[in-house]
């Protein structure tokens, strides 16, 4: 019973789900055959015990990653300059955005963004959230019904996010499968989720394709969800500050991407 001991019968009742929801049932049933796909425990765990408090956000406001953020912003002053122009977006927080969430296209993401939000869907079915709460190291665990909570609030949303990543791969023809992503699912250098590509996602060097895996795509995607938050040429730092923090629910992280972003500056 190789398949019950990967856990990957849990996906039986969520592909039936994703079928009836109208996704083409024979294309549903090869993907998840694939041998990649998985029940990523290890990596949803992350995301039940993770806080965002401990991360630590000086390391991207240092000498050396300002420094590789301007010659980053040298290496694609055009799709800044650009994009900057068309959006009303400050090239300097898109620059920051991108330091903080990727790297600059350096870290993508070591998991499937698939198989983690398949695992995290899952976890609407009592089977597969009782699974994974015996996985829960010791001296990370909640009690039971905080879990439980917990686990149907993420599964809810994650299940949304599931739907849309299949519809972008649809939409952009590539498998979901060897799609890179985050702990959470999110995908790309500007690490947005599925569904902030289908509503934000921008075709920046006008190749008729949104791939967040380019860098042309992904800044004029960021300048497109910012200004769509309402960003605005000349905005003061208190509205920048709410703009940010609908990119990241973090106080920290809207701190850190504006002092990125001010070190730019000169």
């Amino acid at each position: 019973w190789a398949s019950k001991k990967n856990n990957h019968h849990h996906f039986e009742p969520l592909q039936k789900k994703l079928i009836q929801d109208g996704f083409d049932s024979e294309k549903i049933k090869i993907l998840y055959k694939q041998p990649q796909v998985k029940f990523e425990a290890d990596g949803v765990i992350v995301l039940f015990t993770y806080s965002e408090s401990k991360v630590n956000y000086d390391q991207f406001s240092n000498d050396w990653s300002i420094s590789k953020a301007k010659k980053y912003m040298e290496k694609y002053k055009e799709d800044l300059a650009r994009t900057e122009k068309a959006y009303g977006v400050d090239k300097n927080v898109i620059t920051a955005i991108l330091l903080v969430e990727s790297s600059l296209g350096k870290t993508l993401g070591t998991r499937s963004a698939f198989n983690i939000l398949s695992t995290l869907s899952s976890l609407m079915y009592p089977e597969a959230r009782s699974d994974l709460y015996t996985m829960i190291p010791k001296a990370k665990k909640t009690s039971r019904k905080k879990y439980e909570k917990s686990a149907k609030r993420k599964s809810k949303w994650a299940y949304g996010e599931l739907k849309a990543l299949l519809e972008y791969a649809d939409q952009e023809g590539f498998d979901p499968a060897e799609m890179p992503g985050s702990f959470a699912g999110a995908i790309g250098l500007a690490q947005f989720m599925p569904s902030s590509i289908l509503a934000y996602g921008k075709d920046g060097n006008n190749d008729g394709t949104i791939d967040l895996l380019t860098h042309a795509d992904a800044i004029a995607s960021i300048a497109n969800y910012l200004k769509r938050h309402g960003w605005r040429p000349g905005i003061s730092r208190k509205k920048a500050e709410k703009v940010i923090y609908h990119y990241n629910h973090s106080e920290y992280y809207v701190k850190a991407i504006l002092k990125i972003a001010k070190r730019l500056e000169s």
